[in-house]
């Protein structure tokens, strides 16, 4: 048996008070799950730093090892060739020597300016490293409580939600696809999700503007869809709401 107009659209209007319901429930959670995400994202980003940092600590460390080691062997090199300065035998041969004692001179000096180089870069590096781990730190904690905020509030209106929608798939199949899909699209258009909305005051409560008296009559007669001409939602007269109201 074919659904009335009336029936229609008290069947819209049930559906549109479930999702509401169900609208309102996420509400409660609100933000949370997007400040998880992006705390979750700033603990990984944080991780990757103190990685990334504690590898460059690493290799400067190795590289003063490396530059301590060139030392001693240039000292090493220089006290053999010092000690060659005494059995030279002419003018070339000393000059030789000389040349190579000078290279290791320079290659000490190097060696020294870049282990001077390399702390200061330690020194720096450590700093922020050591920052990056306290602000992680800090970091965590936040997640941790905001996980420990959104999983009581989740607990707390999971049944109540799953129950709601499982309402709501069931209204569903009171209504005719033509107007489901044209509901869907309503409510996924609208910022609040209504895509159908009640007479108050003598406009759409979906976006304030007046409905003309005459208009006002034809949605309270209950006899065809009447879509608000400013907003596209589908107007229902006030007395589905009450009615609504005293069947739960």
């Amino acid at each position: 048996m074919e659904q009335s107009i009336e029936e229609k659209l008290k069947a819209l209007f049930q559906l549109q008070t479930l999702h509401t319901q169900i609208d309102k429930i996420r509400q409660i959670r609100g933000e949370l799950p997007m400040e998880v995400a992006d705390l979750e994202d700033e603990v990984a980003g944080l991780e990757t730093r103190i990685q990334k940092i504690k590898s460059d600590l690493d290799e400067l460390e190795d590289a003063i090892v490396t530059r301590k080691n060139l030392i001693k062997e240039a000292l090493a090199a220089t006290k053999k060739y010092e000690a060659q300065l005494n059995e030279v035998k002419n003018n070339r041969e000393y000059d030789a020597i000389s040349k190579e004692i000078e290279i290791q001179g320079l290659e000490i000096q190097v060696s020294e300016k870049k282990i001077k180089e390399y702390s200061f870069e330690i020194q720096n590096k450590t700093e922020v490293y050591e920052n990056a781990l306290a602000n992680i730190t800090e970091r965590k904690k936040d997640l941790e409580l905001k996980k420990a905020e959104l999983d009581t509030i989740t607990a707390e209106t999971q049944k109540e939600e799953a129950a709601i929608l499982v309402n709501a798939h069931e209204a569903e199949k009171h209504i005719d696809e033509r107007l489901l899909i044209a509901y869907t699209r309503l409510r996924s258009n609208a910022k609040n999700g209504l895509a159908v909305v009640t007479i108050q005051r003598d406009s759409c409560s979906g976006c304030f503007n007046q409905i003309p008296p005459q208009r006002q009559l034809d949605i309270r007669q209950r006899k065809r869809i009447i879509v608000c001409e400013h907003c596209g939602r589908i107007l229902v007269d006030e007395g589905f709401a009450l009615e609504e109201a005293s069947l739960s």
